[in-house]
């Protein structure tokens, strides 16, 4: 679903990423670990478009997104969905409101009984019902909002769904509802999933394949097991205080 190939990246006289090679098949759940700075969103950003490589690709369902602009990139970033840290609900509008507010701006014309039929629908694949659509976002748990922006990153049936951070400054018990949350939409509709992450406890439970960057290189890249056994004296470092834990 998603080709990443030897993509480097620089800030004026800062690079960023420095020959980035990954591979994310469909239907999986994918985690890019990493201190700050380490070069995370910068490579979300060359996903879904928002930045073009100084060298190298970025592959998407089969398109090369480098080469886009105006309507062609527009058509291409179809393909995703974005879950924001920190929810990014807009607070003067209803939970139904916010849902549907990607149907509204992608296509118009799509009557109200629909719309409100397709949010439904997200909803519940969040474990949320009818009784939130008309709450507004102070009215609900940091777990429920969490659930939401990913009900409103659902509606639009994206192949893929991009996380930015979703666990930060989260307590534990939303953490595990943001856990089990990204789980359920791989298993319930298959998506694809990317999750920019220094959660490393919540990695290792969603992970199908992770990669640990360290100074625009990836340190590691495998399955969770794989990436447990690195010797690479960073990942050992960055992994060796939560699993001292476990």
């Amino acid at each position: 679903m998603i080709e990443v190939n030897d993509l480097w990246k620089s800030f004026k006289d800062n690079p960023v990423l420095k020959g980035i090679t990954l591979s994310i098949p469909a239907g999986q759940t994918y985690v890019v670990l990493g201190g700050s700075g380490s070069g995370k969103t910068v490579l979300m950003k060359h996903v879904i478009g928002l930045f073009k490589p100084d060298r190298g690709s970025v592959t998407v369902n089969g398109v090369e997104l480098s080469g886009l602009s105006g309507k062609a990139l527009t058509e291409a970033r179809r393909v995703f969905g974005m879950v924001f840290q920190g929810a990014a609900l807009f607070d003067s509008m209803t939970v139904f409101e916010n849902v549907a507010f990607p149907l509204r701006e992608k296509r118009r014309g799509v009557k109200l009984d629909e719309v409100r039929a397709r949010c439904l629908e997200k909803l519940r694949v969040v474990d949320l019902g009818e009784e939130v659509l008309e709450r507004f976002p102070s009215e609900l748990s940091g777990g429920m909002r969490k659930r939401v922006a990913l009900a409103r990153a659902l509606v639009s049936d994206p192949q893929v769904v991009l996380y930015d951070e979703p666990t930060t400054g989260l307590d534990p018990i939303t953490t595990d509802y943001v856990d089990g949350m990204i789980k359920a939409a791989k298993e319930r509709l298959g998506v694809t999933s990317m999750v920019i992450s220094h959660d490393i406890a919540s990695a290792f439970r969603v992970a199908d394949r992770l990669a640990v960057l360290y100074d625009g290189h990836l340190a590691a890249e495998g399955t969770p097991a794989e990436v447990k056994a690195s010797k690479d004296p960073y990942v050992q470092k960055f992994l060796s205080t939560w699993f001292e834990k476990q």
